[in-house]
């Protein structure tokens, strides 16, 4: 018996919707990020991004547990002495949509090259619209994985 080890080019990948309306942020980042690393395939490897690409919608109704909405905060350092910086999770959704989602997935993803590769596979919208109809995604109901 001999295993098969698939290269990144002979891959299939497909694309699947997420609607993130009225789910928890962590939940969430933690079912697109599995997919995202392609664990859900047969011929998954560790070294190899062998996952698919993730359009997620409604970005702005993920919601989160508790008094979470106003007090978690992120934390970013521009370098230079005293630059470090304090942002809300209110405050980064009025500034940009996607980007706690964004945050939330890369947490859960390599930190080199593949996860930033993988990372790449992500789309986030606020809305209930993309532009990737001609991709003909699956929607992919994330509270059943």
């Amino acid at each position: 018996m001999k295993t098969v080890t698939l290269s990144e080019k002979q891959v299939p990948r497909k694309w699947f919707v997420v609607d993130a309306k009225d789910v928890v942020l962590g939940r969430l980042a933690s079912r697109v990020a599995h997919i995202l690393k392609g664990k859900h395939k047969p011929s998954y490897d560790t070294h190899h991004d062998m996952g698919d690409h993730i359009i997620v919608i409604n970005a702005e109704k993920a919601k989160l547990t508790g008094d979470k909405f106003t007090t978690k905060t992120y934390f970013r350092h521009s370098t230079y002495p005293g630059g470090g910086k304090l942002v809300t999770y209110q405050h980064l959704l009025q500034k940009d949509v996607e980007k706690p989602i964004r945050k939330a997935v890369w947490g859960m993803l390599p930190k080199n090259t593949l996860g930033r590769r993988m990372l790449l596979k992500l789309h986030v919208y606020g809305g209930s619209e993309h532009p990737h109809v001609a991709q003909k995604p699956e929607t992919l109901d994330i509270t059943r994985i």
